[in-house]
């Protein structure tokens, strides 16, 4: 007799049409594009038609909200809520200029692809040191996956299976990247983009472990120079409460970078061609600009109130007293 199953079945909040148009806002969606099939019809998001709004909302997501873990420093709880509401508040109806980091953003990407009728499936993924700060260190031994980290959505549209990462910043997939192996993809120049799919090298390999292959992303900077592996993922779904789990670890334990260095992230676009053409980033006290390929320092900040006021100049992201006031006495704040 089969086991019985007495959990309850899934459940994903959305949001209403009333908000879906704040956030068409908040994006700066164009009147044209708001006009697709899929803004008024569950169904056409499943369709061709829905890959093609998928590819210009992503663009508009990535270029109006970034990626940034500025209330892990700057706020009088440091601490991350991924409830779709909160994050709906904090991110389109305060007006603020904030994102999120990658739970944050692509939980709230997740729900307005759900409220609009999209096949959304959440998952993890393990962030590798090769991304992180540590990866810059003289005692670093190479390439490792972490545990679990990250967050990724798969979209499914017409049978087809498509990688959507809005919380990576400038690493990630500026596209729907199809679920395919070993094929070459153009991601915003000069980045180019690679799935795999094999085992990691950290997995066990005797002849009773069982196929543990996983979906590996990996990026270059150009053609000239090398793959870095950006994160491995399965297409197993994440409930909510897995995320929550991940969620304080990364917010929360002090072995985790993102609670000692300030980072934020937006990718930049050229509002006649629509295109994304480069970036805008923070890391701990300097902001820089790139495009194709070459950057250039836009400020270095030598006091807390150079930064809060470059936040607002770069990123368009105003931070009230009681946030400013709340990294006092944390290792990120410049004294």
């Amino acid at each position: 007799m089969a086991a019985l199953d007495i959990s309850q079945a899934a459940y994903h909040e959305t949001y209403t049409p009333e908000q879906l148009e704040l956030y068409y806002d908040r994006i700066k969606l164009p009147a044209a594009a708001r006009k697709s099939p899929v803004t008024t019809s569950p169904d056409a998001a499943k369709a061709d038609e829905g890959l093609e709004f998928l590819k210009v909302l992503l663009k508009y997501q990535l270029a109006a909200i970034p990626w940034e873990n500025i209330e892990l420093h700057y706020s009088t709880h440091h601490s991350i809520s991924l409830q779709p509401q909160h994050l709906f508040h904090k991110m389109i109806e305060r007006g603020t200029g904030r994102g999120g980091y990658c739970m944050e953003n692509n939980c709230l990407f997740g729900t307005v692809l759900r409220s609009l009728g999209y096949d959304v499936l959440s998952g993890g993924a393990r962030i590798n040191e090769a991304i992180e700060p540590v990866s810059g260190t003289p005692t670093w031994k190479g390439p490792k996956f972490n545990g679990w980290n990250h967050m990724i959505n798969i979209i499914t549209i017409s049978s087809k299976k498509y990688l959507i990462d809005v919380g990576i910043g400038s690493m990630g997939p500026t596209f729907p990247l199809p679920l395919i192996a070993d094929t070459i993809f153009p991601n915003t120049p000069p980045q180019d983009c690679l799935l795999s799919y094999t085992p990691t090298r950290q997995h066990t390999t005797s002849p009773s472990a069982p196929d543990q292959s996983m979906w590996i992303y990996s990026h270059r900077h150009a053609t000239d120079k090398p793959w870095i592996p950006t994160y491995c993922f399965t297409e197993m779904e994440f409930f909510p409460e897995d995320f929550e789990v991940m969620s304080f670890y990364t917010s929360a334990h002090r072995t985790c970078w993102l609670t000692r260095i300030l980072v934020c992230v937006k990718w930049d676009m050229d509002e006649a061609t629509g295109e994304l053409v480069g970036d805008t980033t923070l890391a701990g006290p300097q902001f820089k600009r790139r495009r194709g390929g070459v950057s250039e320092e836009l400020a270095m900040c030598a006091s807390e109130e150079q930064r809060v006021k470059a936040f607002e100049e770069f990123f368009g992201i105003r931070l009230s007293q009681a946030e400013r006031s709340g990294i006092k006495g944390y290792a990120s704040e410049i004294c």
